[in-house]
């Protein structure tokens, strides 16, 4: 069977995982949604402590101990029991599917790549390569709605329909679903791991019940206009001017619209929304959303009779 994640034990010395390592417990502590400061405070510590017990290797216990004393038992305790779970993503025996969803322009793919490096997924796509790969095989005139942005899929509704925004993305979004669904089966039949990010996700409508897999979904929202509009200027830097902001600015309010009906749904199934307003928070409380789920997960089974 191909390899589902590939990531690399606690660096905390001992004869069962790496050397102990200050640099790369820190990046695991990062993994896990400590905030980067914190967490290299916490791995210099670990490694005073170790030099001055003459030791080689560490332990989570003693990690605890350093890290309630630094920043008291509420903090302390949570960031080792992050970083437990954490651990025990290596001994989980289901593949793990993310899916992010959310309006254009919300900051999807950049948390999608983020979480999947820190997961070690190394398959991630987006719904709009699905539409792209579906465009190829679907006429304008069999299937018109995935031949348009998703926030431009109303001008293949009924020019007459006060809606149209709203129904074309709908339209849209019932065929990409298709592909999305496709593509879910053939990672869950090889069992490998994937991270599906994109504005068809919406709750409700794309089913978050995959059975042998440990599924996460949630939505990311901007709720500040601006803020939202600024991503596109980055956007437009970042690819050189292939995706130009004026397009994306000018569609702005559909766009917001798109935005209010998925959260909507988002709220109505108890789907997560995570505001994107700060990037390294949005990514902290999706791994923190990974992480709880793993916990309830191995709770049920451990309560299930055996």
């Amino acid at each position: 069977m191909s390899e589902r994640r590939h990531r690399e034990p606690l660096p905390l010395g001992g004869e069962d995982g790496l050397p102990f390592s200050k640099g790369l417990l820190a990046r695991a502590l990062i993994a896990t949604g400590v905030p980067a400061e914190k967490a290299y405070e916490l791995a210099l510590t670990a490694e005073a402590d170790l030099a001055a017990a003459g030791g080689r290797a560490s332990s989570l216990e003693r990690l605890q101990k350093l890290a309630v004393g630094m920043w008291g038992e509420d903090e302390g305790a949570q960031v080792i029991r992050r970083l437990r779970l954490f651990s025990r993503l290596d001994d989980l025996d289901l593949p793990i599917v993310l899916l992010i969803g959310g309006a254009t322009g919300t900051g999807k793919s950049t948390v999608a790549t983020e979480i999947a490096y820190r997961l070690g997924i190394t398959r991630v796509t987006s719904t709009d390569f699905v539409r792209q790969t579906m465009r190829a095989f679907f006429s304008q005139d069999f299937m018109p709605a995935i031949h348009y942005s998703s926030f431009e899929a109303g001008a293949s509704q009924d020019e007459d329909d006060d809606d149209r925004v709203l129904h074309g993305f709908l339209a849209q979004t019932r065929n990409v679903l298709v592909g999305v669904r496709a593509a879910i089966e053939r990672v869950m039949q090889e069992g490998w791991s994937m991270v599906l990010e994109g504005v068809h996700l919406v709750p409700g409508m794309v089913s978050a019940e995959i059975e042998g897999a440990l599924v996460v979904q949630f939505v990311l929202a901007i709720d500040d206009v601006e803020a939202h509009a600024s991503h596109f200027w980055l956007r437009d830097s970042a690819s050189g001017s292939a995706r130009p902001f004026e397009r994306y600015l000018d569609s702005l309010g559909d766009i917001r619209e798109i935005q209010d009906y998925i959260v909507g749904r988002a709220e109505k199934a108890g789907v997560p929304v995570i505001e994107n307003g700060n990037i390294e928070l949005a990514i902290a409380q999706a791994m923190e959303l990974v992480l709880e789920t793993l916990a309830a997960t191995q709770q049920a089974a451990d309560a299930s009779p055996r």
